[in-house]
């Protein structure tokens, strides 16, 4: 590890999350679970943490109330650390009274808070993706490139090509072509590259004929200043980077391990039921590269007389003669008597319920906050506080594409219980 405290992050919190929707109903997209016990904001401000780099910004501006309150708890510097997270959402100013347009603007319209003494270099990253990468490399790469802008990139097979951001490099590694999100097969195939453009960095193309933008991109200080006072288009993907390879020094760097847009309910699901596989894309217990978050102090989960398989298990939860198969089980969850749950994440609950709550359940004949006994659940997302009653089915039998219903969605095929939802007893979905 070197010094690098000449480098700022700036992590970008995300726009409405309407792919993520319900989920984001009430949170920002880097506010939702991830893994039982995390929020997927741990994972970029880990990464920085565990490159050496501890000057950090969270751009935030859609229900962030949930995302601050997490990051202040969690991250907390002391008092001999020149280290810091701060959180800058978005607010009227006198040079703008808009909210943030798109991830160029928004980090536009917070410079002065960059422009520091001793600055060299500014990161920038999304908040909603999975994936563990060592910044200090692409640091290094890019003084050793000479490079005014580096963009990591990642390969890619044709099928992925159209939705995401496709560049094209020479030998030397810069970036002489950018399209996004291309549709015109022509242009996807003026933008493949030879399998030698992999083997010469040590990567094995497998078949992957181009490289996407993994939307990381590392900015000489003065380099981002003087590009987003040039223009006030409002996006690097869609509008900067194309717009500047053509005049500045832009190189990509190559990346090869497992990344991956957890934007999407689809991809939120498969992502996460992954990580409670024998062997998960993304190694959650590497020791050398933690994932940091809020320590909750809950005790040790409690389970009695239940048949578990390839799932995760998170602090805090009762599980009672249940089977459990393919899923996920977040903190503080209660699972009833002989209930099933199959292909799911259970998000779990923000507290527990205290004696006089569940008196007042009982009054209103209002199931408890978890899931009842003799309950099936297959193939769905149940978010936090979530109340299920006994002999609840929910299972998309009928394998239903989108659905939206007053307290459950489908989409992808993935049933969805919001958030503080209530399923009355013997309920099928």
């Amino acid at each position: 590890m070197v010094e690098m405290d000449n480098v700022i992050s700036v992590i970008l919190g995300g726009g409405r999350g309407t792919r993520l929707y319900p989920l984001t109903k009430e949170r920002s997209k880097p506010a939702v679970p991830l893994a039982g016990k995390y929020r997927i904001i741990d994972i970029p401000i880990s990464n920085c943490l565990n490159s050496d780099l501890n000057k950090i910004y969270v751009l935030t501006q859609f229900n962030s109330a949930s995302l601050h309150r997490h990051i202040t708890r969690a991250y907390k510097f002391d008092n001999f650390s020149r280290g810091f997270i701060e959180l800058l959402a978005a607010a009227q100013t006198t040079e703008s009274m808009n909210w943030y347009q798109g991830t160029a603007d928004a980090v536009r319209q917070n410079l002065r808070f960059f422009n520091q003494p001793n600055i060299d270099f500014v990161l920038i990253l999304s908040g909603d993706q999975l994936y563990r990468m060592n910044y200090q490399e692409v640091i290094k790469m890019h003084i050793a490139s000479g490079a005014e802008v580096t963009v990591s990139a990642i390969p890619v097979e044709r099928k992925d090509a159209y939705h995401l951001g496709i560049l094209k490099v020479d030998e030397q590694g810069r970036i002489i072509d950018f399209f996004e999100k291309p549709k015109d097969e022509k242009v996807i195939d003026s933008l493949s590259l030879a399998a030698s453009a992999f083997d010469r960095r040590g990567i094995s193309a497998k078949g992957r004929t181009l490289l996407a933008s993994m939307g990381i991109y590392i900015f000489n200080l003065e380099v981002l200043n003087d590009v987003l006072k040039e223009t006030n288009k409002s996006d690097f993907g869609k509008d900067i980077i194309p717009e500047i390879i053509k005049k500045r020094r832009v190189f990509a760097y190559f990346f090869d391990g497992y990344w991956e847009d957890i934007g999407t309910i689809k991809s939120f699901y498969e992502a996460n039921l992954n990580l409670a596989s024998l062997t998960p894309n993304f190694d959650l217990f590497n020791e050398k590269a933690p994932i940091y978050t809020n320590p909750l102090f809950l005790p040790g989960s409690v389970i009695n007389a239940c048949k578990i398989t390839q799932s995760i298990i998170s602090d805090g939860c009762v599980i009672n003669d249940a089977e459990i198969h393919n899923s996920v089980i977040g903190i503080r969850s209660i699972i009833g008597n002989n209930s099933l749950i199959q292909n799911s994440i259970i998000m779990g609950a923000d507290y527990y319920e205290s004696e006089s709550n569940i008196r007042v359940n009982r009054l209103k004949k209002m199931p408890n906050i978890g899931i009842g006994n003799n309950s099936r659940i297959v193939g769905a997302i149940i978010d936090k506080n979530v109340h299920i009653g006994e002999n609840v089915k929910i299972e998309n039998v009928n394998k239903v594409e989108h659905v939206v219903a007053d307290n459950y969605m489908i989409h992808d095929h993935i049933v969805i219980i919001p958030k503080g939802s209530i399923i009355p007893s013997n309920t099928v979905i």
